[in-house]
């Protein structure tokens, strides 16, 4: 170990004042057995350092075959491995200058030993949930209502929330509200999503019933429609699809339901729409609106990310396009979207890529990167940047 006149030696060497320096001065040596493959280092900003002084987790997530990501409880971070020129040293106890006394009136060691040393770090960039397998998973085993005259349901593919925790990249927060978003439900501690055709049946139950009672779409009575119903279908699956598709209140401690008029008319409107490549427009709309329930009006913007407009086929004509459908990567999004269309407005293509943009990033950011734009018909036009692949 080495003694305080060899240090003042050093510093001689170095032309260092020993004045100049804090009064402890550490010497380091390496303990045994270290290497740099023994720890690894993640930079956290101040909210994700206040998280885990709190006594919460970090999670890091990721099958074999993807990219691995962390998690908190609500958000997600890519890992991205930084190098750095200096070498960081893990030592254990060690205090810095804002952290020492330095009441000594003399200069003194402290020995200390290294545990680890590091020539990179994990960087975290937070990052938008890939959330698109969640509802891969559950659509393995959809929930097709109750089986019927003693058939017996298959068990297979089914997932708690803590099979998805363990598969899905994204937070334990994210995953719960896009389980809301695709109208997930949980049935025997599994999470399932009921199947197209069962959902429609439930909701063309519950609009039904709004039309033949001629009640306001906006005050749907929960119990009375319990008891209407409740022979059709269970009970909880009526309550279910009230939940999905409207606002839960209560007036006069009577449970009732609002109904959300885009949502009901986006669900009538994929109804119509997935057995058909392409649909008259005109037709469309007609069809589409004598379909919802009285007092609603359809929209075609109700349909942004799900329905494309053909403006320039004569006659007009509307086709089944979701964004949940298309793939998470940049890249390969912006080759399919341009090989169904060769040009787009800004309005079309907006919402097809407005969930890729990143934290403070803009659909116009992603456009300029990724296309080039054009008049046409004093109308400006996007196109792709590269050949297409088909």
């Amino acid at each position: 170990m080495r003694t305080l006149e060899e240090v003042q030696a050093t510093l001689q060497i170095a032309k260092l004042k020993e004045e100049d320096l804090q009064k402890t001065i550490h010497c380091l040596t390496f303990g045994e057995n270290v290497s740099s493959a023994d720890y690894c280092l993640v930079e956290l900003d101040e909210t994700l350092c206040k998280h885990i002084e709190a006594g919460q987790s970090l999670v890091i997530r990721g099958d074999k075959e993807e990219r691995a990501v962390l998690c908190s409880g609500d958000k997600t971070y890519d890992l991205k491995i930084a190098d750095t020129s200096n070498l960081l040293l893990m030592v254990p106890g060690c205090k810095t200058a804002d952290q020492l006394t330095n009441s000594q009136d003399s200069t003194h060691l402290a020995h200390t030993q290294i545990w680890g040393f590091c020539n990179s770090y994990w960087e975290l960039r937070k990052h938008r949930p890939k959330l698109k397998k969640l509802k891969r998973l559950l659509m393995e085993n959809t929930y097709k209502g109750p089986a019927l005259g003693g058939q017996e349901e298959d068990t297979e593919n089914r997932y708690t929330m803590q099979d998805l925790l363990e598969r899905i990249q994204a937070s334990e927060e994210e995953i719960k509200t896009h389980l809301e978003t695709i109208n997930a439900c949980q049935l025997d501690g599994y999470w399932r999503m009921l199947e197209f055709d069962y959902e429609m049946k439930l909701l063309g139950h519950v609009t039904q019933l709004v039309d033949s009672e001629s009640w306001s779409f906006n005050k749907v009575p929960l119990e009375t429609s319990l008891e209407e119903l409740g022979p059709l279908e269970p009970k909880e699956m009526i309550e279910h699809c009230l939940n999905c598709y409207g606002k839960r209140y209560t007036e006069n401690d009577q449970v009732f339901y609002s109904l959300y008029e885009d949502k009901v008319c986006r669900a009538i409107a994929l109804l119509l729409l997935q057995n058909a490549v392409k649909f008259n427009l005109r037709e469309f709309q007609e069809v589409w609106q004598q379909s919802v329930p009285d007092g609603m009006s359809t929209r075609l913007d109700q349909l942004k990310s799900m329905a494309l407009v053909d403006r320039t086929s004569r006659p007009e004509t509307i086709s089944l396009l979701q964004v949940e459908d298309l793939s998470e990567d940049t890249l390969e999004r912006f080759n399919h979207l341009f090989s169904l269309r060769e040009k787009w407005t800004e309005e079309d293509i907006t919402p097809y890529i407005q969930d890729l943009c990143g934290e403070k990033q803009t659909t116009g950011a992603l456009l300029t990167k990724h296309a080039r734009s054009s008049m046409q018909n004093g109308i400006k036009v996007f196109n792709s940047r590269r050949p297409v692949a088909t």
